[in-house]
């Protein structure tokens, strides 16, 4: 059979939806100035939908370092791979100041976070180690465990008990391999925003010899008293043998880094194949990078606004009776039950007749009849847009345990295909 006719029978769960989806529920455009109002479809929309915790995005002290460093060196410089020819002084700055900020001796800077923490657990775990992993881990860290080609044991979300039993399989394996074991996790999970319990995680340490990989992509430069991140919460960053954090929540900006050993590190920059074979991030990015992590470093009162929003929003959120989850962090999930039909419906009645935009997330991400409404506060917003929201939330609510959005087709939008 014809590859491309498999393909057009089966275009799988969510894209089977693509032309009632397009360009609006999926692939939305939001457009003008990043700020916590945008303009979506031609209209102003308070979005609850951007991954800009600290309002870093918009700042005027690194839109001016982002246009300095552009007109300065433009976006194709420095060319080619950094062990090739794509090393400049200004990416070790960078290295030092990342590793020196999260308390690790060294630091490898990576293009983008999610082809980088892929190309971290290939470098790092070869076929006679052993892989042992969160159930609700990132899309990334599952594509990485995939591609090994050894062994690896997944223990439920979150359960020290599991991790026990998981890790006592893996020790008696990677023991009769001649192989090690590395354990990963996340510091802050970016679909329910619990926390990962790194310190109970790192105390299993007294009673197995495993490394400690985390993706703390949604808690560096937002958890812990220097925001250093989760591991520095917990007070366990020591015990955490390969840190990783990307660009793209706090700092607002494209890019990733691993922090750990020298020595690793130094293998990780001669082994990591998504970084040998690809092109040197831009110096823009690299030179806007440094800015961005000078500003988490020296105001403080960003975070602290921040979680004024994020306590604010997600108070009245419990008061009205909302579901939550299990959410410790700024991430909050918003859980409803419903079909993908009613989903899309209220998302449409909140976006058409109340101006709120935020993410809708439904199977195959979540389990059927499962509804979530993704909202991602930051520094920028206000305590009138999270009263404004609140309301529009406890509204839609009313509708949708009034049976209103339980037509049996998606709400109608003309989409671009």
């Amino acid at each position: 059979m014809d590859i491309f006719e498999k393909i057009r029978a089966n275009q799988g769960e969510l894209g089977q939806y693509a032309k009632q989806i397009h360009g609006y529920f999926a692939f939305p455009k939001l457009e003008g100035e990043i700020r916590p109002r945008m303009m979506f479809r031609g209209k102003e929309v308070l979005t609850w939908s951007l991954n800009n915790y600290l309002g870093l995005a918009n700042h005027p002290e690194v839109r001016k370092t982002d246009a300095e460093a552009a007109a300065q060196y433009g976006m194709a410089y420095p060319m080619g791979a950094r062990m090739m020819s794509g090393q400049t002084a200004k990416h070790e700055e960078l290295e030092r100041e990342l590793a020196s900020f999260v308390g690790k001796p060294d630091a490898f800077l990576l293009n983008f976070g999610y082809q980088g923490m892929v190309s971290v657990i290939d470098a790092i775990c070869r076929r006679n180690d052993v892989i042992v992993y969160d159930a609700e881990s990132h899309a990334c860290i599952l594509d990485g465990v995939r591609l090994h080609m050894g062994k690896r044991f997944v223990f439920l979300h979150n359960n020290i008990d599991s991790l026990r039993k998981q890790l006592v399989h893996a020790t008696r394996l990677a023991e009769k391999q001649k192989g090690g074991v590395l354990v990963i996790t996340e510091g802050v999970f970016g679909m329910a925003g619990d926390m990962g319990k790194l310190d109970e995680i790192a105390a299993l340490k007294d009673e197995f010899e495993f490394r400690l990989l985390v993706d703390d992509a949604h808690g560096f430069g937002m958890m812990g008293k220097t925001s250093a991140g989760t591991g520095e919460h917990f007070g366990v960053q020591d015990k955490i043998d390969l840190y990783f954090a990307t660009f793209a929540k706090a700092m607002a900006g494209i890019g990733a880094f691993i922090a750990c050993d020298t020595d690793i590190c130094y293998y990780l920059r001669y082994n990591m194949r998504s970084q040998t074979y690809a092109k040197s991030l831009p110096m823009p990015m690299v030179i806007g990078s440094l800015k961005r992590l000078e500003l988490i470093r020296t105001k403080p009162e960003l975070k602290e606004k921040l979680w004024t929003v994020v306590e604010t929003l997600q108070k009245g959120l419990r008061d009205a009776g909302f579901d939550l989850g299990r959410t410790n962090s700024a991430v909050t999930p918003v859980f409803m039950k419903g079909g993908v039909f009613e989903a899309t419906n209220m998302v449409y009645d909140l976006r058409e007749n109340y101006s709120i935009f935020c993410s809708l997330v439904v199977y195959p991400v979540i389990p059927k009849g499962e509804i979530i409404l993704r909202l991602m506060p930051t520094a920028s917003h206000t305590l009138e847009d999270v009263k404004t929201t609140v309301e529009a939330f406890k509204k839609v609510r009313e509708k949708l345990g009034n049976g209103m959005y339980s037509k049996t087709e998606l709400a109608t939008v003309k989409v671009d295909m």
